[in-house]
């Protein structure tokens, strides 16, 4: 077969494109294997409880396999610190929180920065608190039960799971913004605590919405506000903190999905797209709600308000942390 000039110009010009070709058919094709989800928590808690939901809508999303891999430790910090020195390909991605990608930066000696390390992907839900004290409380709501505390200094005791732990902050906050004087009593989980509640060896304590509501629904403890801007859906009958005349009295555990700093733009896009596919199917969303998380509108899913949240929650929670003690010494 005999090449004219004109063949042998146009097999190199193709011969040239098939390494852009090639690129770009390796973009489009993300994600072409299993994706791997780190919950930083052991199984069970609302970080794996999250994650778990959303992966399921993932799956279809971008009819790609997700494996969850839990790895506990240190408030999260373990399994977040992976996934901060992974390749950033959009293979590994993390669950974070705000545990994790706030308190964590200033309470850990962290080898990684929560915000600079990470590529924030999409925020997937709100988990606000739920302020309960002991049925024999005399303060029948937010306000009076502020005005017993103040009535009576140094007298109430509060169950917090730990120093720097949501619970923890939000009764330093209080004590800050209303002047309320009352001790905090640690323990080893809300669930020891929520107990004394219960018992009424201790006052009152700050849980999530799980533990919180069965004891609820049997009248075994009182509910003074959700730490959130609106009552929710699964317990309309608890004032939010505005509702309750107390606006600065929010909180939430929220979750979202992050991947390692470096994450093409694409990858990124075709996760945030695929998340906000997942949180927008009714069964999806439906099993979300059921587990108190309170699903953002589409305005707060992108990329780039996941990252403006977190940068806000620090600026926030850091001073109050460092006022606290709580900060972690260089080495």
């Amino acid at each position: 077969m005999t090449l004219t000039r004109r063949h042998f110009v146009c097999l190199a010009a193709t011969a040239a494109a098939l390494p852009f070709a090639s690129q770009s058919a390796m973009a489009q094709a993300f994600p072409s294997r299993p994706i791997n989800m780190m919950v930083p928590f052991p199984p069970g808690g609302l970080t794996d409880v999250a994650g778990r939901l959303v992966a399921d809508g993932l799956r279809t999303a971008l009819n790609q396999t997700i494996v969850i891999e839990n790895v506990g430790g240190a408030t999260g910090s373990i399994g977040t610190g992976r996934v901060a020195r992974a390749a950033p390909d959009g293979y590994t991605i993390t669950v974070g929180i705000w545990n994790t990608h706030v308190a964590n930066g200033i309470t850990y000696a962290l080898q990684y920065d929560v915000v600079n390390d990470f590529q924030p992907i999409a925020l997937l839900a709100d988990a606000p608190l739920v302020l309960l004290a002991k049925n024999d409380m005399p303060a029948n709501n937010l306000k009076e039960f502020i005005g017993w505390l103040k009535a009576n200094p140094d007298k109430a005791s509060f169950g917090s799971t730990g120093a720097g732990g949501p619970g923890h902050l939000l009764a330093l906050l209080m004590q800050k913004e209303t002047g309320v004087r009352f001790g905090i009593v640690p323990y080893r989980g809300i669930n020891p605590a929520m107990q004394d509640v219960v018992a009424g060896q201790i006052d009152f304590t700050i849980a999530n919405t799980a533990t919180a509501l069965p004891h609820l629904a049997n009248k075994k403890v009182k509910a003074y506000a959700v730490t959130a801007a609106n009552r929710l859906s699964i317990a309309p009958d608890i004032p939010s903190a505005a509702d309750a005349g107390f606006p600065w009295f929010q909180f939430s555990l929220w979750a979202g999905l992050f991947a390692p700093k470096g994450t093409p733009k694409d990858i990124v896009a075709t996760l945030n797209k695929a998340a906000r596919t997942a949180m927008a199917d009714p069964a999806v969303r439906k099993r979300f709600v059921d587990q108190g998380f309170v699903i953002p509108p589409p305005e707060r899913q992108t990329p780039e308000a996941l990252g403006a949240y977190q940068k806000a929650e620090i600026a926030k929670w850091w001073p109050i942390i460092e006022s606290a003690g709580l900060k972690a010494k260089k080495e």
